[in-house]
């Protein structure tokens, strides 16, 4: 799917579409192995998968791989720089050669205590090599406050969240840019993204043409967290625009990641379609069946695809 076709698919899908798309379930019979998985990121040629497998109150977090063995996802791992430390939303590099997550992993091995969440990444130098050591991306992406969610564009661009405890917001998203091999300091997007309250979780295109992200209970919203989309025309970012509630639940709904290459749009989300109310005596076999159920209110991975949507004349 071309980058022109994507991004008219993209602006249709707040539009309206004549026929409901599909969210479905992405590799339940991985996912569900763990209590809660979020945030995921897949290689350029779309054969290494990476996500976030977390416990159930989130205190651990560790970054699992995956990758394709005849057309399917092969056995799963832990990530071979992860498993040690707090680690999540991992990113890669739009030449697949570097692997941006986050981390609060001491700065140096020899140190015990914990840092707060920053930016670091590992690389290679060929799809078939083995991964670095983590690097620290040190400054101006890291500073004393928080940082998550890397996204990269083509030219390097880097757009990330930012805490910044010191300002009257909270969450914002940031852009860096890459400027002769060199990150500049960062700013914060403008106001038709950011607000006072939280923005994060921010993918780019790689073409820098549009930003699907996560805002926090907006007037707009369907309850909780929910996806938006601002699009870029020249250096202007439109007015964010919720992505519906094909997409959207009353639940949180966050970690967007877009496969531009086959118009698949991937996210997190906290459904919950639990039954609550029944007919008749449940056996415990049903009772089991509705309690594990997928979409069950915990942190699950799901998709939907983008080129499907039609618009309502």
């Amino acid at each position: 799917m071309n980058r022109l076709c994507l991004f008219y698919a993209l602006l249709i899908f707040i539009s309206g579409y004549s026929q409901q798309p599909l969210v479905t379930p992405f590799i339940p019979e991985m996912v569900q192995k763990f209590p809660n998985v979020r945030d995921l990121t897949m290689s350029p040629d779309g054969n290494e998968l990476m996500f976030t497998a977390q416990s159930i109150m989130g205190n651990l977090s560790t970054i699992i791989y995956l990758k394709k063995e005849n057309d399917s996802w092969g056995h799963m791992q832990t990530a071979p720089f992860s498993g040690q430390y707090f680690d999540l939303e991992p990113c890669f590099s739009t030449d697949g050669l570097k692997l941006y997550f986050v981390s609060s992993r001491p700065l140096s091995p020899n140190l015990m205590e914990s840092k707060d969440f920053d930016i670091w990444y590992v690389e290679r130098t060929s799809l078939n090599d083995g991964w670095s050591r983590p690097k620290h991306m040190g400054h101006p992406i890291n500073t004393a406050y928080g940082e998550f969610y890397p996204s990269l564009a083509e030219n390097g661009n880097l757009y990330f969240t930012r805490d910044n405890t010191s300002l009257e917001r909270k969450d914002d998203i940031y852009m860096s840019e890459y400027h002769n091999g060199t990150y500049l300091e960062p700013h914060p997007l403008p106001e038709s993204i950011n607000s006072k309250s939280y923005e994060y979780n921010a993918y780019i295109a790689p073409d820098e043409s549009y930003l699907i992200f996560g805002a926090y209970n907006r007037e707009d919203g369907y309850g909780s967290g929910d996806l938006y989309i601002s699009y870029k025309t020249g250096n202007n970012w439109s007015v964010a625009k919720n992505m519906g509630d094909i997409i959207n639940s009353n639940k949180m709904d966050y970690c967007p990641f877009m496969d531009t290459k086959n118009g698949m749009l991937y996210f997190t989300s906290k459904r919950d379609n639990t039954k609550t109310q029944f007919n008749a005596h449940l056996s415990i076999e049903d009772l089991f069946s509705e309690l594990h159920r997928y979409d069950n209110g915990l942190s699950r991975l799901y998709r939907i695809a983008v080129d499907s949507l039609k618009v309502n004349k």
